[in-house]
């Protein structure tokens, strides 16, 4: 068992996004090693068919325990809502993490608020989202904003500048920023660029769904009896479908940001 313990969490995402729910994984767990692999080749995810989404989803989680991940973390909204289920069936040996939109925190923080969700449009399509939408709808005024291209931004390395801007203020073109009481960050790769959605909405509360994921991961941990008996000293391993040095030295910067 103590072997089995050591072995790293397999985290996975379409691309650098995910290492916003890896920054809070480090943090709550510092004992534990972390295997990263984003599929920055194929990214983003949220414009893709679910079918092929699936299947990369699948092929991450196998090259991940292959190395000798003892958990499997999906650091993707788009990814958990349309192939969770699948890995939980064909990974039952181990415990697999996905991550939602904070809709909930947002929608009860006051009474009545006006929410923004913004997500891929591939995760505001699905049932999964769209069962959570309704189930909230009479308790806050819930705005779906797509946000297609994003990713892509954030893939490049664009944190900051006009480009990012003149992408931001158009997609929220529509909306005051007095009007909205909070913003759901429903994609991971958001989170990255935190203090630029802050800045045009200077009033709302950002929520996303990094930290409830690192919760819930250590929850399982125990729960399977695998946590590191480690408390500290934790390595992170990024691996990248594109296998480019450009990439994977984008990584290591975001972890430390």
């Amino acid at each position: 068992m103590i072997e089995k313990q050591l072995g790293p969490i397999g985290v996975m995402d379409s691309g650098v996004g995910g290492i916003s729910v890896l920054r809070e994984l480090v943090k709550l767990l510092p004992g534990e090693d972390f295997l990263y692999y984003g599929d920055s080749a194929h990214a983003p995810y949220g414009t893709k068919e679910v079918a092929e989404v699936v299947k990369l989803t699948e092929r991450i989680a196998e090259l991940l325990l292959e190395k000798g991940s003892k958990a499997l973390v999906v650091a993707c909204n788009t990814a958990t809502s349309v192939a969770i289920p699948v890995l939980r069936k064909t990974y039952s040996h181990v415990p697999v993490i996905g991550i939602e939109p904070a809709l909930k925190p947002a929608v009860l923080a006051k009474d009545h608020p006006r929410v923004l969700v913004m997500a891929t449009p591939m995760t505001l399509e699905q049932e999964k989202f769209s069962n959570m939408m309704h189930f909230y709808e009479n308790d806050a005024n819930i705005v779906k904003v797509p946000c297609p291209g994003l990713v892509e931004l954030i893939e490049d390395g664009i944190l900051d500048g006009p480009e990012l801007e003149a992408y931001l203020e158009a997609r929220f073109a529509p909306f005051e920023p007095e009007t909205a009481d909070g913003i759901v960050l429903g994609c991971t790769h958001y989170p990255l660029i935190r203090p630029k959605i802050a800045s045009l909405f200077p009033r709302a509360t950002i929520y996303d769904g990094g930290y409830g994921t690192a919760k819930q991961t250590r929850r399982r941990l125990e729960e399977c009896g695998l946590l590191s008996p480690k408390q500290s000293g934790g390595k992170v391993t990024f691996l990248n479908s594109k296998n480019d040095p450009r990439i994977l030295a984008l990584s290591r910067k975001l972890l430390e940001l």
